[in-house]
């Protein structure tokens, strides 16, 4: 999806600890003073102790990414979750919504808040807690297949594929000498993620958190509870739960089965879409170059990832594309033949 020119400026340049505080304070949530900011490359998100004791995280949208329906289509599937008592941070009310929206130099910056949610990082190599995470999953997939997403992005080869190869490809963000072979080794992983779709056959795109890794889902005494909509989308329900696995086959073979094991408690899954799993993982990989890309222009990136945009790194990425077109070739975890 093409962002709108004002993303091409510097996006938070005025969001200053004081304005951030006079955002909340627009909408009655008065801070003491102190502030974290947390890490987000995508959006600003801050820690923010109110003088009423309680701890807010206020997250600050990109300018330009998503649509006001889009944001308020997120928050209202995360508060359906929350109703059908499943742990998700959810935006709270302000006012009459939960996105308010406040000038910084004569600019607009909509924001959410959520109250504070502590937690550490699932320990993933345990079975039992990924059995506990799959049910939850499987949980949100069952609020998820109530309804289709409106506004919300497909997650489909064109979307996450030829949509950001062809972006890049007009951008001028890839090294000319690199151009030629990083485009034949994409066009040929798309020729094979298309196959393996076609190879799962057809299936219901459902609500999905779609951006379920490790660090999405924090733990605690209670439980998994899961964290940051921001890129919940329609799509397989397996997008869901590859990115929660790690290791070599092996591993990865055993931790599916226990994510499995607990999500077909409350979800039926098709286990023709285990191949699809190698063909999401690519198709991350392109996504994830034309998101950077796309966010040059906010002095964040440059400093984040600085090793981007040389000839280097676009070799190296036609290489991974290779292996990445062997691996989606292999037979499918679980078992099932290509």
């Amino acid at each position: 999806m093409p962002d709108t020119p004002y993303s091409a400026e510097t996006p938070y340049a005025g969001l200053t600890p004081e304005a951030v505080l006079d955002a909340l304070d627009s909408v009655g949530l008065r801070g003491d003073g102190r502030l974290i900011q947390l890490n987000s490359y995508e959006n600003r998100v801050f820690q923010v102790f109110l003088e009423d004791g309680r701890v807010v995280v206020p997250k600050f949208y990109r300018p330009g990414r998503w649509s006001d329906a889009q944001i308020l289509e997120e928050h209202a599937f995360a508060a359906e979750l929350v109703v059908a008592e499943i742990p998700v941070v959810a935006p709270v009310q302000l006012g009459d919504s939960t996105l308010a929206s406040f000038n910084i130099d004569d600019k607009p910056y909509r924001f959410s808040v959520s109250e504070r949610q502590s937690g550490r990082a699932p320990e993933i190599e345990d079975t039992a807690t990924l059995e506990w995470i799959g049910r939850f999953i499987g949980r949100i997939h069952a609020v998820g297949a109530h309804a289709p997403f409106a506004h919300r992005l497909t997650l489909d080869s064109h979307s996450y594929g030829e949509a950001p190869r062809d972006w890049l490809m007009a951008s001028g963000m890839i090294a000319v000498e690199a151009e030629g072979p990083w485009k034949q080794a994409v066009d040929e992983v798309l020729d094979e993620v298309k196959r393996c779709f076609e190879t799962a056959g057809e299936y219901k795109p459902i609500r999905l958190h779609g951006d379920c890794h490790v660090g999405n889902v924090l733990w605690t005494e209670a439980g998994p509870h899961f964290v940051d909509l921001d890129d919940a989308l329609m799509g397989p329900p397996v997008q869901d739960l590859w990115m929660l696995l790690s290791g070599d086959r092996e591993t990865m073979q055993r931790q599916l089965y226990a994510l499995l094991s607990g999500y077909e408690d409350f979800m039926d899954f098709d286990w023709r879409q285990l191949r699809l799993i190698e063909a999401l993982r690519a198709l991350r990989m392109i996504h994830y170059s034309a998101w950077i890309a796309r966010r040059w222009a906010d002095p964040a990136f440059p400093a984040a990832f600085p090793w981007f945009g040389g000839r280097s790194y676009w070799s190296e990425q036609t290489t991974r594309m290779r292996e990445q077109l062997e691996s989606i070739r292999q037979p499918a975890l679980g078992g099932l033949p290509l």
